[in-house]
């Protein structure tokens, strides 16, 4: 693999900080598949560095909840348990139901800018991701975009909790991206009408609408992601299947 151009010597807060944002980011767009090893050794090679920068880098992963470190202390690449994903996409929504009510009945005109802020770089990041097909711009802006109206709501410890669900969510983000790139009529607009209709509710201070658009939207990502996971996981499946003969179906 070839290693990242470094055009000056980097020190090791420099060195870390350069190792950690390019791991993130091949975590997020699973270029680093779940499960993946990741062997300070060889890190260190890659990135033409000591193995302190990778360790350092490799602790803010771990708080991200982005790599894992086994029993053996070896660091793995957080896996995706997808038989939990039901449960991901319920607990989503409850949460996106209620910080979204929460910011229409708390906000401030300082929340609405940061707000509004956000959800202008949403639509360009989005609209970023459709041109170069690279999932990281909306992945980020979208994060902004509800952590602005969790934080909104007034109420750190649903925030809080929320924040866990979209960095838990960052990697399915991905994957729901690549499955609305199948249709090549997508726009950005399209994809980012739930958020608008969420801050129009949040600006109006209209709680039951913004609630509802909260859930609309969790309903919709969760229904198109397990559409895609269905077609892609079947998709993988061997069918070695033979009809039985009509003499083995003909009852006595």
């Amino acid at each position: 693999m070839a290693k990242p151009v470094a055009e000056q010597p980097a020190g090791k807060e420099t060195g870390a900080a350069r190792v950690y944002k390019m791991l993130r980011s091949e975590i997020l767009t699973m270029t680093l598949a779940p499960g993946e090893a990741l062997d300070e050794v060889s890190l260190a090679e890659r990135f033409d560095s000591s193995r302190s920068p990778i360790r350092e880098a490799l602790v803010r992963l771990s708080a991200d909840g982005l790599v894992t470190t086994l029993a053996n202390r070896s660091t793995v690449v957080t896996p995706m348990e997808l038989a939990r994903v039901p449960e991901f996409l319920d607990a989503l929504d409850l949460l996106q139901r209620v910080t979204t009510r929460l910011a229409a009945l708390h906000r401030t005109p300082a929340d609405l800018v940061k707000i509004r802020e956000t959800y202008k770089a949403y639509q360009k990041g989005v609209a970023t991701s459709i041109k170069t097909r690279v999932s990281l711009p909306m992945i980020e802006t979208n994060h902004d975009f509800h952590m602005a109206v969790a934080r909104a709501g007034r109420n750190t410890y649903f925030a809080d909790l929320y924040s866990r669900l979209l960095d838990e969510g960052r990697r399915m983000l991905h994957l729901h991206l690549q499955f609305k790139l199948q249709d090549p009529n997508i726009s950005a607009q399209e994809m980012g009408s739930d958020h608008t209709e969420i801050l129009d509710a949040i600006e109006r201070g209209d709680a039951d609408k913004a609630e509802e658009y909260g859930h609309l939207h969790a309903v919709q990502f969760k229904g198109q992601f397990m559409e895609f996971m269905d077609r892609n996981l079947t998709a993988s499946v061997p069918l070695n299947y033979r009809a039985p003969s009509r003499e083995a179906t003909t009852t006595e």
